[in-house]
């Protein structure tokens, strides 16, 4: 119950910052807010990086995290335009695609053996993400192209977390992110500067302080319970950016949102559910395999 609780407030973290960045992409140009959101994402995360031990602090690795922190910086300017160029739905519905990618990913750079049915999932997800682009139709645009290029680089950014964690701690990944993230998102930041006035600045604060909050509870959450049973609870995320879509932006809800979503979502779903699976089972072979004969 503790995780899925934190995974709940972990979504409902990433909903408002969806939110936030959408009102602020109205006045400031989307290269500020990602900056924006990295600096007061930083500031929100310093207490909990005080607190960790000084080993934690340090890093063979840097040559990675650059590399790693320079794709997460386009992936997050690629996302921040679709959410404020897209209705919400729409961005958001896209950037479920992810786990479709790190799939791909996972074979390409990690060489994983992935099998029939995954692969099936992959294809239906690509389906779901085709029904909402629609390309070659009057409503297909530039902007649906930059969700899904968030999604493709959120995917090889998945695995390169994964490998830095081999070595590296929790805290020192988010440490370094955030100490690369910031200087890297003010450059494109400073061609197009002007600076926030009157509300902007609350919405520029929450979306930092959101999606710190939003990553910390989701990696709490996963330390707790497993993905298959947590994932489809992060989807609740889309009806929540939707509403907010229709309330303040006057946004509707059209079919093939709603159709192509719900194909991604099946095929996210199915996708965790097998990494679970399979996660048991090397555990079981694991287990079995260091066991001492005759106890």
């Amino acid at each position: 119950m503790r995780a899925a609780g934190l995974m709940l407030a972990s979504t409902l973290c990433f909903g408002g910052m969806a939110i936030a960045i959408r009102l602020a992409s109205q006045s400031l140009h989307t290269f500020e807010v990602a900056f924006f959101r990295n600096l007061f994402g930083l500031l929100a995360v310093l207490p909990l990086l005080l607190g960790a031990q000084r080993a934690e602090l340090r890093t063979k690795q840097l040559p990675k995290y650059f590399v790693r922190c320079l794709i997460g910086i386009c992936s997050m300017l690629a996302g921040f335009w679709a959410i404020g160029h897209l209705p919400l739905a729409q961005a958001i519905s896209l950037t479920y695609s992810t786990p479709i990618f790190v799939t791909i990913a996972v074979v390409l750079f990690l060489h994983e053996q992935v099998r029939a049915r995954r692969w099936l999932a992959v294809a239906a997800g690509f389906i779901g993400v085709l029904v909402i682009v629609r390309p070659g139709s009057a409503e297909f645009s530039i902007d649906s192209l930059a969700a899904l290029l968030a999604a493709v680089l959120g995917g090889v950014i998945s695995i390169q977390i994964k490998q830095l964690s081999r070595i590296d701690s929790a805290n020192t990944i988010v440490l370094y992110t955030y100490a690369f993230w910031v200087p890297m998102s003010l450059l494109p930041a400073l061609f197009v500067w002007q600076w926030p006035h009157g509300i902007t600045w609350v919405w520029i604060v929450a979306a930092g302080v959101f999606g710190t909050g939003g990553q910390v509870l989701w990696t709490h959450a996963l330390k707790l319970g497993e993905v298959s049973a947590l994932t489809p609870i992060s989807f609740t995320q889309l009806p929540l950016v939707a509403t907010a879509g229709w309330l303040w932006f006057g946004e509707s809800l059209d079919a093939y949102t709603v159709v192509g979503a719900a194909i991604i979502l099946g095929s996210n779903a199915y996708i965790a559910h097998r990494e679970a699976v399979l996660a048991r089972r090397r555990a079981s072979v694991a287990a079995t395999a260091g066991a001492v004969p005759g106890e």
